[in-house]
């Protein structure tokens, strides 16, 4: 895409990267993404905030030449990860005059991770302004959002918020803006998820002190611009909300079938008792579907056939990956069936030390179920039931 304009003398000179299926060799990436840059104009200055990722510099620098820039002055840094920042060398490389300005741990982070000099940097305090002549930059420290040294801009005249990782999403679309609310939404939800769920208490703290703000746009560093910022702060309202919803997530695996049996037993016996259950086959699954869906469950259910005397790789993988989310969930069981014995359960429950819940009475069988193995899942279900009610959970 072209370098766009946002407003008078503001441009997004960013690139989209259509193609690219997995972040941090970790996570997947359905719909590509895009790397945020802007270009802020004033009378007497210019600066460049955020750069993109190193494998798209063809692209940003093609966009700052259909700007016109000439020289920048200053490089916002808001965050010292590469998709951020991986750029910096060459733009300081390119504009002599230019200096990098970010938080004082970024300047730490950026020199060890790019080799950034320290001459060519300048720290901001939390709250600090840099004026560009007729419009000025706020700098709002924003830690673990999600890394400790993240940093915020407010564009006071323009009333724009640059918000770094914060309320983006993993999205490449032709349309800059987020015009298709219900399709940004999933996307939105889904980075939340991977990225920003476990720091949810610091995150609340960033919603009410930026509600202090008169902010008409937000421009984040991955995925469309919010034109109706109220959109995307009302979501992020209800994904950091205490209270869950009622629903299930199931997470399992099965090797010969028993496993899977009783994970159709629940999944019916919740249905019929009113409760949304939403099933994932761990050998199968698109895992930020998962941590998607993590974000509401009121409960989680892990089913696992018995290893080697402990949980499938697969399964503990999915309780490894509850734990460090660390979603608003209140209840944990587990099923799963075993041959001659194990510690699947004592595995899994030492996993999950992070999440602060409670453990309903697991059911582990013994190799394919019978009746009677049904009438324990049915009362699983019934548990799960009666624990929501207590919880107050509708």
């Amino acid at each position: 895409m072209p370098a766009m304009e946002l407003g008078k003398d503001i441009h997004w000179v960013g690139a989209i990267d259509w193609d690219r299926r997995l972040f941090d060799e970790l996570i997947p990436l359905p719909d590509g993404t895009t790397y945020n840059s802007y270009l802020v104009k004033g009378r007497n200055k210019i600066a460049l905030i955020d750069t993109v990722d190193p494998t798209k510099e063809k692209v940003l620098l093609d966009n700052l030449r259909e700007a016109g820039v000439k020289s920048i002055d200053y490089i916002i840094t808001h965050h010292a990860e590469q998709d951020h920042s991986g750029m910096i060398p060459r733009i300081l490389e390119l504009y002599p005059m230019a200096k990098v300005v970010c938080t004082p741990k970024c300047k730490d982070q950026i020199g060890i991770l790019l080799h950034v000099p320290g001459d060519r940097i300048i720290t901001v305090a939390d709250s600090e302004t840099l004026d560009l002549g007729g419009r000025t930059l706020e700098f709002i420290h924003a830690q673990w959002v999600h890394w400790p040294e993240t940093m915020l801009t407010y564009l006071r005249e323009d009333k724009i918020l640059f918000s770094c990782d914060f309320l983006g999403s993993h999205l490449a679309q032709s349309d800059l803006f987020a015009t298709d609310e219900a399709r940004v939404y999933r996307s939105a939800k889904r980075y939340y998820a991977e990225i920003m769920m476990p720091f949810r208490s610091h995150i609340l703290k960033h919603l009410d002190r930026l509600a202090k703000y008169d902010i008409q746009m937000i421009c984040p560093s991955h995925g469309p611009i919010y034109r109706r910022p109220a959109f995307i702060f009302e979501a992020y309202r209800d994904w950091t909300s205490e209270k869950p919803k009622k629903e299930v997530v199931l997470a399992y695996v099965s090797m010969h079938g028993s496993t899977q049996l009783l994970a159709d037993r629940l999944v019916e016996a919740l249905m019929r008792r009113g409760i949304a259950v939403k099933p994932f086959n761990l050998s199968r699954t698109d895992i930020g579907e998962l941590a998607m869906e993590l974000v509401d469950a009121s409960t989680i259910v892990i089913g696992t056939p018995t290893v080697l005397g402990g949980a499938h790789p697969l399964a503990v993988y999915a309780a490894y990956l509850a734990n460090a989310l660390r979603p608003k969930t209140k209840f944990v069981s587990i099923i799963g069936s075993y041959g001659w014995g194990g510690k699947t359960v004592e595995q899994l429950a030492g996993m999950i030390g992070n999440l602060k819940v409670e453990v309903i009475e697991p059911v582990l069988i013994k190799g394919m179920p019978t009746d009677e193995d049904y009438s324990k899942i049915d009362a699983l279900a019934d548990a799960i039931v009666r624990k929501h009610g207590e919880a107050g959970i509708e």
